[in-house]
């Protein structure tokens, strides 16, 4: 029987648009199979330090601001060293999404930030899996990827909008960058008997 993979997102939201996307994550994983645990970065203790330590998988997800991830991301990142010390996530998967009110918003800088953070770690990285969407005269908004974004999910979201107005194309996109970890982590955690 395959094993369960446990999935953890841990993602800070500034206004709760990125607090969208870090739910349809989670339901992406939960959908193909997976445990998966929401930890808000920014309200982080003990006991969610040791889901992260304990999941096969962990995707990180933060506004893009001023052209890279929030400081209260930077905060959690920079106290991970912890576990870098002691090489705790080590050969664990990891993936990334992000939002910003721009189209592009630097949202690519934000991302390479967290592959970064991954490579540090010794974890492996986890694409988005897609082709752009939205890129012909035949596409729509409405396509998964419609930003055509490869290294993880990115959404875009009006400024004068609150949570409600993250698109429903960025929604299907992050929840099917959950599908794709779980996925990819069920290869790579070794079966139950």
């Amino acid at each position: 029987m395959p094993a369960t993979p446990v999935v953890a997102i841990a993602y800070h939201s500034g206004y709760g648009h990125t607090a969208v996307l870090a739910e349809a994550v989670r339901d992406g994983a939960v959908e193909a199979g997976a445990t998966a645990h929401l930890i808000d970065v920014e309200r982080i203790d003990d006991e969610r330090w040791a889901l992260l330590d304990s999941a096969d998988a962990i995707v990180f997800g933060s506004p893009t601001y001023m052209g890279t991830a929030s400081g209260a991301f930077h905060v959690f990142a920079e106290a991970s060293s912890k576990r870098w010390a002691t090489a705790a996530w080590r050969d664990k998967l990891a993936a990334g999404f992000t939002n910003s009110a721009s189209k592009s918003g630097d949202k690519l800088h934000t991302l390479q930030f967290f592959t970064v953070l991954a490579a540090q770690h010794g974890m492996h990285w986890v694409s988005l899996g897609l082709h752009p969407g939205w890129n012909s005269s035949t596409a729509s908004e409405n396509d998964l990827n419609r930003l055509g974004i490869f290294l993880g999910a990115g959404a875009q979201t009006n400024n004068d909008q609150g949570p409600e107005g993250v698109h429903k194309a960025d929604i299907a996109t992050a929840r099917h960058l959950g599908g794709r970890i779980t996925e990819t982590a069920r290869r790579y955690t070794p079966a139950t008997v």
